[in-house]
């Protein structure tokens, strides 16, 4: 009989607490012995069990086990024990880690790397999702790994985010493997990372899986990062379960007024390190990982030029800039030193006018303009986009732009 068997039958025994799992597999040596032995030998050697506990140890039924390991080969799921080499040692090291690990995808080399759980409301504002979004990306371009419970709002925005930039990224579920929840984030996600559940197949778990999935996030974790939650969140629940595993915990500042920003404001308060970009978390990793952190905005690889093709709108809700249309020559230039500001203005819409007034410095991020000028993404982007064609802004590396405009002395306000 494959030990396999074993190994999944003890992960499916849920009234049995982690932390009681890992002590019963140190008292009896192997999984194998720990599944053959009887009532009076859990007794004998771990004498805490509850009555519970030693019921469900003494169920022996091998059937959820053998249905389990016939899913995860139809699926192209796999399974690591905490006694296997591929097992993280950063999660192992915490107090209560999961026995069992069931994957789809490949888990990455996680204790060679900085990895960073980036967590929030689920009712999340365009605020908060564009810090997700670059907060991912940028962890991402920075070498660092991406850690998310993938649900809706902050959480499955920085894996997008993190995917965006082809970033490695671990999603942890707080159910069993093959539920269909996030199916197709889940799917990018294993392309070039993993998805993690410490639940087999088939299994029957409540709401109690989504807690027991914040240590594990927090396990495979150095430091999480709070974007938005508000007064009572289980983004705080996951935030006092990191700092009772000694990880950072970090959080992004956002407006007193704002409900969704009371949680991480108090975070705040009470210590957490402020962050506003991926680099401010990762940079404190940097000595311990010097060969694969290094600071970078995302999308600052050069890119082939291409010539004249008309904007278009990507899957993604971004549009596709082009290069700002050359000045033509003519034949006798005027004699000018500069072109009046006010005059190269002139014509421009009130929103277009709003952009450009945030763009009060140059190499401006897209997300700061947005910020800024307080005008929807999609509007921002179209308009940058018409701007671009005009002239009035030209678009460099990482998403950034500079206006493209001669001014007198002083700055344009």
């Amino acid at each position: 009989m494959s030990e396999l068997q074993y190994w999944v039958w003890l992960s499916e025994r849920l009234a049995v607490r982690p932390k009681r799992k890992l002590e019963l597999l140190e008292a009896f040596g192997d999984v194998r012995q720990l599944y053959f032995a009887l009532e009076e030998d859990y007794r004998a050697m771990l004498p805490g069990l509850t009555p519970s506990e030693l019921r469900d140890l003494s169920d022996k039924d091998l059937t959820g086990a053998d249905h389990a390991l016939e899913k995860l080969e139809m699926n192209y799921l796999s399974m690591i024990t905490i006694r296997d080499a591929a097992y993280p040692e950063r999660l192992r090291q915490i107090y209560d880690p999961p026995v069992v690990l069931y994957l789809r995808g490949r888990m990455p080399r996680l204790d060679d790397r900085a990895s960073v759980a980036v967590v929030g409301t689920r009712k999340a504002s365009v605020y908060g999702l564009q810090m997700a979004d670059r907060l991912g990306r940028e962890i991402a371009a920075c070498g660092g790994i991406l850690v998310s419970g993938l649900t809706d709002g902050i959480d499955a925005e920085a894996a997008r985010g993190a995917l965006r930039e082809d970033g490695v990224c671990i999603g942890v579920l707080g159910g069993p493997i093959d539920a269909p929840f996030a199916k197709y984030l889940q799917r990018d996600v294993a392309r070039l990372g993993a998805v993690v559940s410490e639940f087999a197949p088939g299994s029957k778990i409540g709401k109690v899986g989504f807690r027991m999935r914040n240590r594990v996030t927090a396990g495979l974790s150095l430091a999480a990062v709070v974007v938005e939650a508000p007064e009572r969140s289980g983004a705080l629940l996951f935030a006092s379960d990191a700092l009772e595993q000694n990880r950072e915990v970090c959080a992004v500042p956002g407006s007193v007024l704002a409900v969704n920003s009371e949680g991480t404001n108090q975070l705040l308060k009470e210590g957490a390190r402020p962050v506003t970009c991926g680099w401010d978390v990762l940079e404190e990793y940097q000595p311990l990982f010097p060969d694969t952190l290094k600071q970078k905005h995302p999308g600052s690889e050069p890119r082939q030029k291409k010539s004249a093709d008309p904007p278009r709108e990507t899957g993604e809700g971004f549009y596709k800039l082009r290069e700002p249309i050359r000045q033509k020559e003519i034949d006798k230039e005027k004699p000018t030193e500069y072109i009046d500001l006010q005059q190269q203005l002139e014509g421009l819409s009130e929103q277009q006018l709003k952009i450009i007034a945030a763009m009060n410095e140059p190499h401006r991020h897209v997300d700061d303009i947005i910020r800024d000028c307080a005008l929807p993404a999609p509007t921002v982007l179209s308009e940058l986009t018409m701007m671009q064609i005009q002239g009035f802004v030209k678009q460099e590396p990482g998403k950034r732009f500079s206006l493209n405009v001669q001014r007198k002395k002083g700055n344009f306000r």
